[in-house]
């Protein structure tokens, strides 16, 4: 059965890259809603964006859906990964601003508070994307493939030359509440050498060691180190499943991302569509939905460091 939150669900912050403080809603939605965002600080004209992949402008850093107005919001693959990972198919997500509050740079608090405001069902089906043949999209930096699966399954790579992320891989299945258990505390993260850069382009304007693990060469510069040994991987899959969720369905199919990013999953996701015998639409059985991320959660299961 298709899913909204219980009660709206507010938080405060201020956005990653822009720096600005905005105060965001996620509110419940009607069944076949669907994830759609809406400037609540834009007064005239089309302030409502989908929170799809044919909305999303391709980024290195964070996710962008822009609306043909020209209305945007950025860095919402955390929220969106929260909300899938919760197993929530419907909200309308009401924000004063350009850019999704950070919080703590993972996926954590939004879990935490959707879930104690729980989650209505209706009696509508759920409608997933069955993936039917293999796609597969390459950059200079690295590549994403996407190919059929009894549910939704991860494998990640990632290569970094400073030792303290070093290479990392890690495989999931992402039934049952693993997002919560797994990943939804792993923090954003980014080298001490590329602060500056960014900041010279006024990105991570808000960035701060509260808010992201900094790492030089093999030194954790965030106070605490790290939450998970493999936490820049975990984080990689945290955002890979929020950029997935611009599907606009739960997904079944295997991703697999080799230094993978933000860009590569968009591009994979319009290859998929664009392959008309690459994919099916069909309503979601009981025990194919005991399969999806989201179902069964319960709250007690985010991890303690978070």
């Amino acid at each position: 059965m298709q899913t909204t939150v219980q009660s709206t669900v507010r938080f405060s912050g201020i956005g990653l890259h822009t720096g600005l403080p905005v105060r965001m809603s996620v509110c419940p939605a009607p069944a076949d809603h669907g994830i759609v965002f809406e400037r609540s600080d834009i007064r005239l004209g089309n302030a409502r964006i989908p929170a799809r992949f044919d909305y999303a402008e391709q980024s290195p850093l964070c996710t962008m859906i822009v609306n043909q107005a020209g209305v945007s919001v950025s860095t919402i693959e955390h929220v969106m990964a929260a909300l899938v990972g919760c197993g929530v198919h419907n909200a309308l997500v009401r924000i004063d601003g350009p850019e999704v509050p950070v919080l703590d740079g993972s996926a954590a608090p939004f879990v935490r508070d959707i879930l104690s405001a729980g989650v209505k069902r209706f009696a509508a089906p759920v409608r997933v994307i069955e993936v039917l043949s293999t796609v597969e999209v390459h950059t200079a930096q690295g590549w994403a493939r996407l190919g059929p699966g009894a549910g939704l399954t991860m494998d990640f790579h990632i290569d970094f030359a400073d030792k303290a992320i070093g290479k990392q891989s890690k495989s999931l299945d992402l039934a049952n509440g693993t997002f919560v258990r797994e990943l939804c505390d792993s923090r954003t993260f980014c080298r001490a050498s590329d602060v500056e850069a960014m900041r010279a382009v006024g990105k991570a304007l808000g960035g701060t060691m509260e808010n992201a693990v900094v790492v030089d060469g093999d030194t954790v510069l965030t106070p605490g180190g790290l939450r998970h040994k493999d936490e820049a991987v975990r984080h990689k899959m945290l955002d890979a499943l929020g950029d997935l969720a611009l599907a606009g369905a739960p997904l079944l199919g295997h991703y697999e991302g080799h230094k993978a990013g933000h860009t590569l999953t968009n591009m994979l996701l319009r290859e998929l569509f664009a392959t008309p015998d690459g994919f099916r639409i069909r309503d979601c059985d009981l025990s194919l939905a005991a399969r999806l991320p989201g179902a069964g959660v319960e709250a007690h299961e985010i991890p303690a460091v978070a």
